[in-house]
């Protein structure tokens, strides 16, 4: 049976704050702070108990190895000799945000009855550059069924950042959909990070209908707002999309060809005279999980920082006391993970699958969570200051801690991938 399940990605050893993201506010903002691998993981952890807990199916990818050394040498440099910069983009953990990781399209929606998954090539941040083919090995892993299509990453110099700008719409998780493909054109001072032609290059493989693909241009205002990727403006679940009213070059446009293509949709739109962009981006409001719980009531999961802010609370809670599709706010902290600057969505990827057909090593439930928090707590550093990368025991140490969950979870043949 086909349901949507959510692959969160386990918030790795190497977790620090380098602010290598131009455009993401609050990597900027929290550059060279000190970062909590240990705490970050358990948030993530927690936040998967929690979905558990609301009924949904729930999946895990691996942190990646690192430092990358494999990409050191293709740069003519080692961790010990390279410098600074080069060091802190070759320990990055960013995978940690599996939004990015891939675009997925399930098989009601594809010419050939396969799920497709087309990893992420992440070209215009180079410390994101060379996740692909540690990504591209767990995705080949986790979904080998010939259910699935599993593609490397659209060629460079066409961006491609995965589900991040890519939404799915329709009736049931488990019938044909309207997919959305949301590219930058331009961000003012920051890239934008998605080009069309990569959509439109994973819609061509992924063998989508025209008839029910829309590729749509995010709004400059937002991307130059710290909307760097359009799940920080919108995210759609089912037969809804909830959005920002500033998050699209021409929303009237793209809502009158959605209605179109899929006459049950409800758009849930949020005022800017309500909730500002500046408000948005810094509550991560829209860069929370839109899910259909088990008894068909869709709930938003959000961080804290979403509570916090009166103007985004306010709003949500007249949202929730209406007659609108959305009924239920769940809160999560994942605090760790919103300094860097990723929210609940940023750290989950979506596949519509049946749970049957994928390797159950990345398939999760409390008793598999119990055994990666015992690793985490036994070998994630507590704490990294920004100005000990260099250091080679706190490298040995994040070693040490990656090939102690890979043996732990039986995945051993990722170690060196």
């Amino acid at each position: 049976m086909l349901k949507e399940i959510n692959f969160d990605g386990l918030i790795g050893p190497s977790h620090n704050y380098a602010g290598l993201s131009p455009g993401n506010l609050a990597a900027t903002r929290n550059a060279g702070k000190v970062a909590a691998p240990r705490r970050a993981a358990l948030e993530g952890i927690a936040k998967m108990r929690a979905n558990l807990a609301l009924g949904l199916t729930q999946g895990v990818f691996l942190p990646l190895a690192r430092p990358d050394h494999a990409w050191l040498d293709r740069l003519a440099t080692n961790y010990a000799e390279a410098a600074s910069h080069l060091q802190a983009q070759a320990l990055s953990a960013s995978a940690m945000w599996a939004a990015n990781a891939a675009t997925v399209s399930p098989s009601p929606d594809t010419a050939d009855g396969r799920c497709h998954l087309s990893v992420a090539n992440l070209v215009t941040m180079p410390h994101r550059s060379h996740e692909w083919p540690g990504t591209l090995a767990q995705l080949q892993l986790a979904f080998a069924d010939p259910l699935f299509a599993v593609h490397g990453p659209v060629p460079a110099p066409f961006g491609d950042e995965g589900a991040a700008n890519h939404m799915r719409l329709c009736p049931a998780h488990g019938q044909p959909g309207v997919e959305v493909f949301v590219y930058g054109v331009s961000g003012g001072p920051f890239p934008a990070r998605q080009h069309r032609e990569a959509s439109m290059a994973v819609a061509r493989r992924h063998r989508l209908d025209a008839g029910y693909t829309l590729f749509v241009d995010q709004s400059e205002q937002a991307i130059a707002a710290g909307a760097f990727h359009n799940d920080v403006v919108a995210v759609a679940n089912e037969r809804v999309l909830f959005a920002h009213e500033l998050a699209f070059a021409d929303k009237e446009a793209f809502y009158a060809d959605l209605r179109g293509m899929l006459p049950e949709v409800e758009i849930v739109e949020v005022p800017a005279s309500r909730v500002s962009l500046a408000d948005a981006v810094s509550s991560y409001l829209f860069n929370a999980q839109l899910v259909t719980l088990p008894d068909g009531t869709m709930a938003l999961i959000l961080p804290e920082e979403a509570r916090e802010n009166v103007a985004v609370w306010s709003w949500l809670q007249e949202m929730i006391a209406g007659n609108g599709p959305i009924r239920r706010l769940e809160v999560v902290d994942v605090r760790q993970s919103m300094a860097n600057g990723g929210g609940p969505a940023c750290l989950r990827l979506r596949v519509v699958a049946d749970p049957a057909t994928i390797d159950p090593r990345f398939l999760v439930d409390n008793d598999r969570l119990d055994l990666i928090a015992n690793i985490v707590e036994q070998f994630w550093p507590e704490e990294i200051p920004h100005e000990t990368i260099a250091d080679p025991a706190l490298v040995g140490a994040i070693e040490r801690a990656r090939t102690a969950l890979l043996e732990a979870l039986g995945t051993v043949e990722l170690i060196d991938r």
